[in-house]
């Protein structure tokens, strides 16, 4: 379906049931050079039990207009705008990794407005490495090599829950869709966020952590230490998760969606 949010057209998936502003609603947010493609398999459950979704390609991702936002906080702004244009009042907000710091920032920013919130693959400070950051301005397809790899780590090597899949070239052929310098204003809108912390502080939605235990790029020990500046924050780890456990733990995954959503 289409949304207008601030003039642009916005895609989003609806998981099989059309939007009914009556019923409850959550937002799924996605990561740096994604598109809302990486929630297939989660957000077709929630409709069914009485949760209407919407998986969103961000501005300049996937079939949304715009540039990219390269900053957390004018997309948290977008986000909550984005409600308001789906006939949401209040909504949960999921994220994964940039996704993450997104809802957080919106939570803080809008307290009021948010139900529940799942943070998955999170950290307290998303710095990213320099090299990183230099392929991805220079669209170097190092960059999707990069990040690819360290997302998946050991699981990039090894079998995929999802018969006929094949993890990293996934993850590779999602990043190559990606418009030129949308991967770079993502990374650097996530190396230059620094209120995590303080965006923590302000939440007072119920909250859950999702983290994977083999986490290379918002390894676990950060992930805790921002749930703990979240009061009440329920933690969850994916034992041998990496950074896309959407793909590497789908039906670990969707379980603690369920539980902190439903």
């Amino acid at each position: 379906m289409r949304l207008t949010v601030n003039g642009l057209s916005v895609l989003a998936s609806d998981g099989g049931r059309a939007r009914d502003t009556g019923r409850p609603l959550a937002i799924f947010l996605h990561g740096a050079g994604m598109d809302r493609s990486v929630w297939a398999t989660q957000t077709r459950a929630f409709p069914p039990r009485g949760l209407d979704v919407l998986a969103v390609d961000l501005p300049g991702h996937g079939g949304s207009e715009g540039p990219a936002l390269g900053d957390i906080g004018a997309l948290a702004e977008w986000t909550l705008a984005l409600m308001t244009a789906a006939g949401a009042e209040r909504a949960s907000l999921v994220g994964h990794s940039m996704g993450s710091l997104i809802a957080l920032e919106a939570a803080a920013r809008a307290p009021e407005r948010i139900e529940r919130l799942a943070l998955v693959g999170v950290a307290a400070k998303m710095p990213v490495h320099p090299d990183l950051l230099a392929a991805a301005e220079a669209n170097d397809h190092a960059a999707i090599d990069m990040v690819s790899l360290w997302s998946l780590g050991a699981a990039a090597r090894g079998g995929c829950a999802t018969p006929g899949a094949w993890m990293l070239g996934g993850a590779e052929r999602l990043l190559e869709l990606s418009r030129p310098g949308v991967l770079h204003s993502d990374l650097a809108a996530c190396n230059a966020y620094r209120g995590a912390l303080a965006a923590a502080a302000k939440v007072t939605a119920p909250t859950k952590l999702i983290l994977g235990e083999r986490d290379m790029m918002t390894p676990l020990k950060s992930g805790r230490a921002l749930a703990e500046a979240i009061k009440d924050a329920r933690v969850v780890v994916l034992k041998g998760a990496g950074h896309l456990p959407m793909a590497e733990a789908p039906r670990e995954t969707l379980a603690a969606l369920k539980d902190a959503l439903l």
